[in-house]
């Protein structure tokens, strides 16, 4: 682990292992290239994040690019978050294109001119599949916020990746299973993490919303500056708070309105009564009726 500009670099287990069958079979030259690939293209997503202004605590390593870790999470608009995803990949296009240039001109080898375009290919091909924590997945998680709640896009942006990672898994073993020839080592390693990844992603769902809900004042604050019209939440008394939150989309600020068959008054509660409402050491699972008492 290196610590530099108080970011924490780190590779990932899973690099490493990649690294000794490197060295053991001969190919530390093409290692060590695909290492300085994915640390460019992780660069270009921590200096694009830095320009927006986030805060980024730690860039973990994988053979196919990485993960960055930023305290923003959640409370960032999904505009800035799909071009902070994008950055990475946009580093294998420039790579890719000088490499390419530098064997047409003779500068480096065709072999080795080849060998790096078609890695950057991969790599930039690779992390726009729809997958957590690819920049695929990070871009669908972007596009699902403008079509559903937050919670939804957590789910949905999950089971996709689920599902991906598994298709990724049979690929990897389709060579063994149609032709009786050996399956694809390195693609059921890589899948295989996925699906455990994104397992874990899943599972940790609930805690990934109560961390959007803790920079709801992040949203609340944007929307006053800029003049936005709130958006209404409709909902009866019976419903619990929790229930209502999950109802937040990611950029919307949101007025809750409670309408009750028997009566004809309408209440009203900004969002951040809800938010509290969860966040506080009472069941956030009681009716909602109880905030409007």
């Amino acid at each position: 682990m290196i610590k530099w500009k108080g970011i924490l670099w780190s590779i990932h287990p899973l690099f490493v292992i990649i690294m000794l069958g490197s060295v053991m079979t001969g190919y530390f030259a093409e290692l060590i290239t695909l290492f300085l690939l994915v640390l460019v293209h992780e660069i270009g997503h921590v200096v694009m994040a830095l320009s927006f202004g986030w805060t980024v605590r730690e860039v973990k390593l994988l053979p196919f690019g990485g993960v960055v870790e930023v305290d923003e999470a959640g409370g960032v608009p999904a505009k800035e978050e799909a071009i902070v995803a994008i950055a990475g990949p946009l580093q294998n296009v420039w790579m890719g294109l000088a490499a390419w240039g530098c064997g047409q001109l003779g500068l480096w080898d065709q072999g080795w001119a080849e060998y790096v375009w078609k890695a950057n290919l991969m790599i930039g091909l690779f992390n726009l599949l729809p997958i957590h924590p690819l920049d695929g997945g990070k871009l669908l998680q972007a596009a699902l916020s403008y079509t559903v709640n937050y919670y939804k896009m957590l789910i949905w942006s999950a089971r996709i990746s689920l599902l991906f990672s598994a298709i990724m898994i049979i690929s990897s073993l389709l060579p063994w299973l149609v032709y009786k020839d050996g399956i694809q080592l390195n693609l059921l390693i890589v899948g295989l993490f996925l699906v455990m990844n994104n397992w874990t992603y899943y599972r940790n769902v609930p805690f990934l919303f109560y961390r959007f809900l803790m920079y709801r004042d992040r949203v609340s604050v944007q929307a006053m500056t800029r003049g936005h019209i709130a958006s209404p939440i409709i909902v009866n008394g019976r419903q619990s708070i929790l229930s209502v939150a999950r109802l937040f989309r990611r950029e919307q600020y949101h007025l809750i309105y409670m309408v009750e068959a028997s009566s004809k008054e309408v209440k009203v509660l900004p969002e951040q009564k809800i938010v509290e409402g969860c966040l506080s050491e009472n069941n956030p699972n009681r009716a909602v009726s109880e905030l409007f008492s």
